[in-house]
């Protein structure tokens, strides 16, 4: 599958994601200190779902109607971060025909598929 994460994206799901053999654009790498438009844009244009942390991206996909390849949205606290590498690559294996043009959050132990994003 094809992402983009985004610069508040833990890298070690960027680094987890390549390992089992996905395409991954990481912002820090080519977009360093882009806004949030020029990401999402970036990732709509090359079908990418974009990877972040970041929510206000669900405030660009809901209220603005930002055109989307898919969002998966990372919730996870200090607590928690070693297992998330490890459950983002799972979600992505358990759930790939789902992630295309949808809003996922992840959080531990819980993941919420929302509806359909434009």
């Amino acid at each position: 599958m094809r992402f983009l994460a985004d610069e508040s994206c833990d890298f070690s799901v960027v680094r987890a994601l390549r390992a089992a053999g996905h395409d991954v654009l990481a912002a820090t790498e080519l977009l360093s200190g882009s806004n949030d438009t020029v990401v999402m844009d970036l990732a709509f244009r090359e079908h990418r779902i974009l990877l972040t942390e970041d929510k206000d991206f669900g405030q660009m996909v809901y209220a603005d109607s930002q055109q989307s390849s898919g969002v998966i949205l990372i919730r996870y606290p200090a607590s928690a971060r070693r297992t998330l590498p490890e459950a983002v690559v799972t979600l992505v294996s358990g759930l790939a025909a789902d992630l295309s043009r949808s809003f996922i959050v992840i959080t531990p132990g819980r993941v919420r598929i929302g509806g359909r994003v434009r």
